[in-house]
């Protein structure tokens, strides 16, 4: 089997760096990498080159149109028969390669995905977002590392799949949100069998901030909402929890003015296990109270953009759109 890395990168050359470095030291090296400059200003040749000796590495530069674009740039002129993609905030664990072709080995499927975690020397921050994006409190535990739904759908952070399934399939839409799971409903419905490989884990660097953080997830429950009026079967109840979670909020915060305090217990014992949890797992009390506000922006973002585009393409009718485009790589 033959494997092809790919890598969109736009305005990130150490994030390159590092995940190069990381591929620079697998336990299985025999693969291609390409890296598919989108159009940046501060672009990554300097880092290709200093590692042309260690990998076999091709590197192409197109205009700009957003991560999904340069992944099927970078499908496009592959190798391999299987072919990976990671995003440029990643780093790989030594035996990630390895780890993908034994297990697609004994196990094929058209397409996997794998799970994130956060490194001990990530931010405070970075460790709390990542805690945020996976936490049973916050997403049901389904982004990534589960298969609790009835199928599961790679994401584009760390994720695989044939050179067949990028024929029959085209690749990713033009989707400026929600790319990575219209093309993972896409490939479910073409008949291909998808999979979690929970071991081909990646260490996902998120380099963000909370007002960053926020537009990233406003605009994944805009995707949400752009998803079921292209896909109406893919919408799950689950889904709908954030939503209901800021509805939630707003009126228990009414009820704590009109009423009684008394009414943000609810909220209260949510954020204390929160804390409690985040802090048992990172083993970092800090990281937890950093959790906590995390998981509300993560929760109260989603909500608010999943409303906002329910309102205004299901009820008003109008087309597919998403906000904050210029922050979509940062």
């Amino acid at each position: 089997m033959h494997l092809s890395v790919i890598i969109p990168v736009f305005n990130r050359p150490f994030e390159v760096r590092d995940l190069l470095e990381s591929l620079s030291i697998q336990t299985d090296p025999v693969f291609e990498v390409i890296v598919v400059e989108d159009g940046s200003i501060i672009k990554c040749e300097d880092e290709v080159d200093t590692y042309q000796s260690k990998l076999n590495l091709h590197y192409t530069y197109i205009s700009n149109s957003g991560p999904g674009q340069a992944r099927n740039a970078g499908s496009r002129i592959a190798k391999g028969d299987y072919l990976i993609i990671l995003d440029s905030d990643c780093v790989l664990p030594a035996s990630y390669i390895e780890t993908v072709r034994t297990s697609l080995s004994r196990n094929y499927s058209d397409a996997y995905g794998g799970p994130d975690r956060a490194r001990e020397d990530f931010t405070s921050l970075q460790r709390a977002i990542n805690y945020s994006m996976t936490s049973f409190f916050t997403t049901g535990g389904i982004r990534g590392g589960s298969e609790k739904l009835d199928k599961f759908h790679p994401r584009s952070f760390n994720m695989g799949y044939s050179a067949e399934v990028f024929e029959r399939t085209g690749g990713f839409s033009t989707m400026r949100f929600g790319e990575d799971i219209d093309m993972s409903i896409r490939i479910i419905d073409a008949g291909f069998k998808t999979r979690l490989i929970k071991d081909a884990y990646v260490y996902h660097r998120r380099r963000t901030n909370f007002r960053r953080f926020f537009k990233q997830v406003y605009n994944s429950g805009i995707a949400r909402i752009n998803l079921y009026k292209r896909h109406p079967h893919s919408l799950k109840l689950v889904h709908l929890a954030p939503a209901a979670f800021t509805i939630g909020v707003g009126l228990i915060a009414a009820l704590s003015v009109i009423v009684s305090s008394c009414f943000l217990l609810p909220l209260l014992f949510h954020t204390m296990f929160i804390l409690l949890d985040a802090t048992f797992r990172t083993r970092n009390v800090l990281i937890g109270l950093l959790a906590v506000i995390t998981s509300y922006v993560q929760l109260l973002g989603y909500g608010f953009g999943f409303v906002h585009a329910f309102a205004r393409r299901i009820i008003f009718k109008k087309g597919e759109f998403s906000l904050f485009i210029k922050s979509f790589y940062h």
